[in-house]
């Protein structure tokens, strides 16, 4: 049977599948604390609306007369959720013959393939975002991160801004940052410093920046990474990670599933901007 877990894969392993998968599904995912999440666990359907609350303005007043009623007209996105998940067979002969404990290993495995597939389909979403920065071949500059947040602003959008990027287009703004390669080398910023000591930028114009390896990189090196508030962007949490283990007689072994069900959505595309990067070194 193809696909498996055998003794000739197996080195060093460690311990408790479940505990090891959930705490690197939580802990691994990037986008998911940097969004709006809504648990609908046992809440019939496979769809949930996030409500979306417009903007006001206030008015000149005059003494002593009454203030006229402002209509609030709320309007909802609906998000679909879908089940996504990984699995494999575990032979006895796999088992016995590990020097640790196999079913740990797996589930360390099984915790970042789902963290991964999860922030995929939250990033497939920058590409809604109604503001567009940057061109295929461009390096990442931290031009492009201020006009991002300036277009932001210009919108009254104040809160936290976040910025997902790929690793590859980072890497651009980290050598302008570090002036890595230049024959003259100035006092260099504090984004700069942490960059060459650290090989993170940190935060640039307000906005957090963050690296991910879920962002597609397309056949011409480019990738689209993006700068948005958490309002931006929803995840509905029909079911977080569950692990099933089931035996498998015929096969002498045991199957071991971990699946988890849920869905992205871009829930105020103005909120964020995509930036179209070169993400090759």
């Amino acid at each position: 049977m193809a696909n498996e877990v055998t003794s000739s894969a197996v080195s060093a392993l460690y311990a408790n599948v479940v505990a090891e998968a959930t705490f690197l599904a939580q802990e691994r995912s990037i986008m998911r604390p940097l969004v709006r999440v809504q648990d609908i666990a046992g809440v019939a359907g496979k769809t949930v609306q996030f409500p979306i609350y417009p903007t006001v303005a206030a008015a000149d007043l005059t003494e002593g007369q009454e203030i006229g009623n402002t209509l609030v007209t709320p309007d909802a996105v609906e998000i679909a959720v879908a089940e996504i998940g990984v699995g494999t067979l575990v032979t006895d002969l796999a088992r016995n013959s590990a020097t640790g404990d196999l079913v740990g290993a797996l589930g360390r495995l099984f915790g970042e393939g789902i963290a991964k597939k999860m922030d995929q389909k939250v990033i497939a979403e920058f590409a809604n975002f109604t503001n567009s920065l940057g061109a295929a071949g461009s390096d990442l500059t931290a031009e492009l991160i201020f006009k991002a947040v300036a277009t932001l602003r210009a919108q009254s959008v104040y809160s936290p801004m976040y910025g997902v990027f790929h690793p590859s287009q980072t890497f651009a703004l980290k050598r302008a940052l570090a002036n890595a390669g230049s024959a003259n080398v100035p006092a260099l910023s504090d984004a700069g410093n942490t960059a060459l000591a650290e090989g993170f930028i940190g935060t640039i114009a307000g906005v957090q920046l963050f690296e991910s390896a879920a962002i597609a990189v397309d056949g011409n090196g480019d990738a689209v990474g993006g700068i948005f508030t958490r309002d931006a962007l929803g995840v509905a949490m029909k079911r977080d990670l569950t692990i099933e283990a089931q035996r498998n007689a015929k096969a002498r072994g045991d199957d071991l599933v971990a699946h988890m069900v849920m869905g992205a959505g871009a829930l105020v595309p103005a909120y964020g901007v995509k930036i179209i990067a070169n993400a090759t070194l």
